[in-house]
Parts: structure tokens; sequence; C-alpha cells
């Protein structure tokens, strides 16, 4: 599935989920970097917390564990801090708003309306998680960072506009 154009990575999740519940009998959705940073382990990991039926979403955190692959420190710092500046992050208790590897169920999946493109679509899932009331938890996973993942990832300059932007849209209704 592709659109005609890069619509970017907000547009291709929604796209992914639209087509997922169209999915006769679907009930758990996921997403996931494509470049390969995710390990299949942790996605079953969260799925069978999901599978517990006492949250709607399970939020991978690079922060959960000690040891393991950590991100670079600047990476942590920009991380963190875009963590902390999201009101909305905070008040769900997330430590790592801005990890691709999520995990929802059915609930989400039909109210799930991700408008943002880019990278900024992180931000507006925690704004729709805190409108609508959905329970989220993180469980801990571990991200691969390989040359190939680290050529794919953003520059520092984009992780300071996704935590400015999480700043201001965070603060605003949608």
């Amino acid at each position: 599935m592709r659109h005609p154009v890069n619509l970017g990575q907000g547009a291709a999740i929604q796209t992914g989920v639209e087509y997922a519940r169209s999915q006769p009998g679907a009930q758990v959705f996921a997403t996931f970097d494509g470049d390969g940073q995710h390990r299949v382990k942790d996605l079953v990991t969260m799925v069978d917390r999901l599978s517990a039926g006492d949250v709607d979403i399970v939020i991978g955190t690079r922060f959960g564990r000690r040891g393991g692959n950590r991100p670079p420190l600047l990476k942590r710092i920009v991380l963190r801090t875009g963590a902390w500046l999201s009101p909305r992050g905070r008040r769900l208790g997330l430590t790592d708003t801005n990890n691709g590897l999520r995990v929802f169920n059915k609930k989400v999946a039909d109210k799930l309306d991700i408008t943002m493109s880019g990278m900024s679509h992180a931000t507006e899932f925690i704004m729709l998680i805190d409108e609508n009331g959905w329970r989220v938890t993180e469980e801990p996973v571990e991200v691969l960072y390989t040359d190939y993942s680290k050529s794919k990832g953003q520059p520092l300059l984009n992780g300071v506009n996704i935590i400015f932007d999480g700043f201001l849209r965070g603060r605003m209704p949608r």
C-alpha cells in the first residue's frame, strides 16, 4: 500500500490503521518504525499486556530498563525533554512520547484520526489518548540502534522542532 506522494509518517499510520480496521476480525493494532529498530519480542510482550484488558494502548518506552541498548546521549536528552514538555504526556505518566512502537485495541483504532504529518503525529497521538480518555501504559522495549536505523533517524533540528510543536500543541485543544 502506498500513497501517490510521500505524505509523512502520520498519514502512513492513519492509512495503515484504516486498512487494518477493514479486515474482518481485526481487534489488535500495532505501529512500528520501518527501519528495523523494533523487536518482534517486544511487540509480543506488548500485545500480551494489552490482552489483559485493563488498558486500551501500550506504548513502548526506551527508558524502562536498566542496561540494554540505550539511545545516544543527545537523543536521550531530546526525548526526555520532549516528554517533560508535554503536559498531556506528563499527566498520562509517559516517559517516551515519541516511541513508534505502539499496540492498541479496536476501540482506539475506530476513533483514531491522525491529521498531522511527519513526526508530529506522535504529539497528536498523545493528545488523542488524553482527549478520548483511553487507558494507556508503557512497556519497556529495546530499540536497536544500527547504522541503518541511525541513518534513517531524524536530524537533531527535527527533534527540537518536535519538542517545540509538542509544547505548543500540547496546550491547545484539537
